[in-house]
């Protein structure tokens, strides 16, 4: 570690810290960048038990104590959003930065099925497409197509990286404990440290109208703003902002 402030970086569900890949050479300049495979996906600790978010923070929460680290700045996507939410409410957060964070919603509502179906379809499209994976990602009309629902661009990854994000995805062996889970944020007022939520343009699983609403409702003193031109993984479509927002949000 440097005399930089820590800064945790939490991906979403079914991915791994693969998904920081292109962020994390931006930020490192200003900050110890961790960026550590969430329990229970390719390459993260062994789950025992059932999934939930609650577990897997306890995770990310052992994961610190073992650096020695009290509190860190958190930023995450998705599942990571929410976790970094429930890291602030454990007074482990210097701040927190949402990327389309999970958790907003009445489970079992149509906002949480509807986003949860659509993970799904992901999920089961990439299982089939997976005998010709390799090379079928190295069109990038493929890419941009079979990734529609979590990025405006898939095109931009280059095809390792989207074969990389495909396999992380099947591998995963807690995503569909994750996808079925009961939980769901609760109000967070007041807040323990600076919150800001930053929702995708054209995100298809968490749109703004629906889950930012309910953000503002459960947690009504963070920032919220909008990343256009970006889908619910906006680390594909513009890392550049990403890593901006971070920042600015860490400072």
């Amino acid at each position: 570690m440097t005399e930089h402030p820590p800064l945790l970086l939490l991906h979403g569900v079914m991915m791994s810290a693969n998904a920081w890949s292109v962020v994390v050479p931006m930020l490192s300049d200003r900050y110890d960048v961790l960026a550590p495979t969430a329990a229970g996906h390719r390459g993260g600790p062994a789950l025992t038990g059932r999934a939930s978010v609650a577990v897997l923070t306890d995770h990310t929460e052992r994961y610190l104590d073992e650096l020695g680290l009290d509190t860190v700045h958190v930023a995450g996507n998705s599942l990571g959003g929410w976790m970094a939410v429930e890291l602030a409410r454990r007074g482990r957060a210097r701040s927190v930065c949402g990327l389309s964070p999970a958790g907003f919603w009445t489970p079992g509502s149509p906002d949480q099925t509807r986003s949860r179906s659509r993970l799904r379809f992901v999920r089961n499209l990439t299982r089939a497409s997976a005998p010709v994976m390799p090379v079928a990602m190295r069109s990038a009309t493929v890419r941009r197509l079979s990734m529609r629902d979590i990025a405006a661009h898939g095109d931009r990854l280059t095809p390792q990286a989207a074969t990389t994000a495909a396999t992380d995805l099947l591998h995963c062996t807690a995503g569909l404990e994750l996808l079925a889970t009961t939980e769901s944020v609760a109000p967070l007022d007041p807040l323990p440290c600076p919150v800001t939520f930053a929702w995708p343009e054209l995100d298809r699983i968490f749109p703004q109208q629906v889950n930012g609403t309910t953000a503002q409702q459960l947690v009504p003193g963070a920032k919220h703003i909008v990343l256009p031109g970006t889908g619910h993984v906006p680390m594909i479509d513009d890392p550049a902002l990403c890593a901006r927002v971070i920042a600015e949000s860490a400072a």
